[in-house]
């Protein structure tokens, strides 16, 4: 069986998730107390360690995303709109502990972009979702 020829969106989203990638290891190490705080403080509630835990999974997941969408994998676009979520979800919880707004914004903002280009007819249709 030929494998499918990727299109040029599901290559944006790839990149997409690379960046979505590269900001939850910047968390990782941010709550690590590895690397300084960029854009503001950076922490989940009191439990940096458990927030830095909850990063580094959401790290590892988009890898695995960016694994499934530069093959084609059919669940690809299922787990990419569960893991924008999810990072979502994080940011969210990150700001209403201790973490400001400003450090938060470049993950709200690239989930966003993430979840909504997935929900797209044409991105769908990429991947055989009707």
């Amino acid at each position: 069986m030929a494998q499918k020829e990727r299109p040029i969106g599901v290559t944006i989203l790839a990149i997409l998730a690379g960046l979505g990638a590269l900001m939850a290891l910047i968390y990782t190490l941010q709550m690590l107390h590895i690397l300084p705080y960029y854009l503001g403080p950076v922490a989940f509630w009191d439990f940096s360690l458990l927030g830095a835990i909850f990063w580094g999974f959401i790290f590892l997941v988009w890898l695995a995303v960016i694994q499934m969408l530069l093959t084609m994998h059919p669940s690809g676009w299922m787990f990419m709109v569960i893991i924008s979520g999810l990072s979502l979800l994080f940011a969210l919880l990150s700001v209403m502990g201790a973490s400001s707004w400003e450090a938060m914004a470049p993950t709200i903002l690239i989930s966003g972009i993430i979840l909504i280009y997935c929900l797209l007819p044409g991105t769908k249709a990429a991947f055989g979702i009707s």
